[in-house]
């Protein structure tokens, strides 16, 4: 294997990829290396009390961050067909795995719910890894919807349905909400009939309604999103101390590492509060700049998708975008009271190593569509005498046919 699939630092290819490609891995860097930071501050003195070594989370992560970024450069350099065609069968394999968690002696149990397995010393969350494959398959499915018989389209829409129940099983309602927004994204910009997205978003709304309805501590999170100070010792504690964390931060904020919150008060400060964190050390300053990070990667992914020429190549970068900005600002939105407290971690600072590859593959997802850009670019016309007819097939097929009909 050639060394530059494996250090993406080293990489000589870059140079020719297209500038949204550059764009995008640099980005990715520079959020992935800003969140390891962060997740040192937020857990090193978790971590001194719980292992007795203030960065054993920061190298577990970055154990988690290494296996991410092999795999990372290994998509870039593979083509996005290829990983269409394949992205099947290892959806169905995942959901496999999904369904282990349901297993009472195969599913390991944290905080009641059912969402792990173990792994030797690690464990993993199969529901966290599904995601990159729901964007690949989902841009499969509905960039193809035209050209597919109803007995395959009933298929795979059962698939999905069967993977967000088994989700909303463990129980994760959280994880099947942003995975069933980012296919019901998807299917909203293949441009299916809207009579189907709003059959599927009021049958997405009654479901997560019964959840709620039978799950008493969903209902609980629910009351105590709208009024946390009525139980601040306990159905709102989380969210009041989030927010006392993040109003600490003020204008420019505590300074690095000078987190008080995270200290005593602060639940779970370097997984799904880790955003609380970030806000009292860094201030409105910080969390304007985090956004307009947000906002740039966000509007580069969307010009992505606007340039690809190919439907299903456009569908995985939208899907892309949506899994990691969308969720950073549903774990923005939890933070700070606006979404009821839910288990979602933001991609690339939370603690967790079945999200940060999950992450690490989606991002690698976006940054090859911007990569196929140059390859979907039409031959100069100087050189096309110089192109077998064979070759020109091949391109005809490549830049106007449909590569799965």
């Amino acid at each position: 294997m050639n060394i530059a699939h494996l250090v993406p630092w080293i990489d000589p290819t870059v140079s020719q990829w297209s500038a949204e490609a550059r764009w995008l891995r640099w980005l990715t860097f520079i959020w992935l290396g800003g969140g390891l930071l962060v997740l040192f501050s937020a857990s090193y003195a978790v971590a001194v009390v719980e292992h007795g070594y203030g960065l054993h989370y920061v190298l577990v992560q970055l154990l988690w961050v290494a296996i991410g970024l092999v795999i990372f450069n290994r998509i870039v350099h593979t083509s996005l067909d290829r990983l269409l065609q394949g992205s099947g069968i290892v959806l169905l394999g995942l959901v496999g795995l999904v369904a282990l968690t349901l297993i009472p002696s195969l599913g390991v149990t944290v905080n009641g719910a059912t969402r792990w397995l173990p792994l030797g010393p690690f464990m993993i969350q199969p529901s966290e890894l599904i995601k990159p494959c729901l964007v690949l398959q989902g841009a499969r499915l509905f960039g193809r919807w035209p050209q597919l018989t109803w007995p395959t389209r009933l298929t795979w829409l059962g698939v999905f349905t069967a993977i967000l129940g088994l989700i909303l099983l463990q129980p994760n309602l959280s994880t099947a909400a942003i995975c069933g927004l980012t296919l019901w994204l998807i299917a909203l910009a293949a441009g299916i009939p809207y009579s189907y997205l709003l059959l599927t978003a009021g049958g997405g709304l009654l479901t997560a309604g019964v959840s709620i309805s039978l799950k008493s501590y969903q209902r609980q999170r629910i009351v105590s999103f709208l009024n946390p100070w009525a139980d601040p010792g306990d159905q709102g504690y989380q969210l009041v101390q989030s927010l006392l964390a993040i109003g600490s931060g003020g204008f420019w904020g505590q300074g690095f590492g000078l987190s008080q919150q995270k200290l005593y008060s602060l639940p779970i400060q370097y997984t799904d509060f880790i955003f609380a964190v970030f806000a009292e050390e860094f201030g409105f300053v910080g969390c304007l700049v985090l956004l307009t990070l947000l906002g740039i990667y966000a509007s580069v992914a969307l010009l992505v998708a606007l340039r690809l020429k190919q439907p299903l190549h456009r569908l995985v970068a939208v899907g892309a975008m949506v899994v990691l900005v969308g969720q950073s600002l549903l774990n923005m939105g939890v933070a700070t009271g606006v979404l009821p407290t839910t288990g979602l971690p933001f991609p690339l600072l939370s603690y967790g190593g079945s999200s940060m590859v999950a992450s690490l593959v989606t991002a690698a997802l976006l940054v090859r569509a911007a990569r196929e850009i140059n390859l979907e670019a039409p031959l100069p016309l100087r050189r096309r005498s110089n192109v077998s007819a064979r070759e020109r097939f091949s391109l005809r097929v490549f830049n106007g046919g449909n590569l799965f009909s």
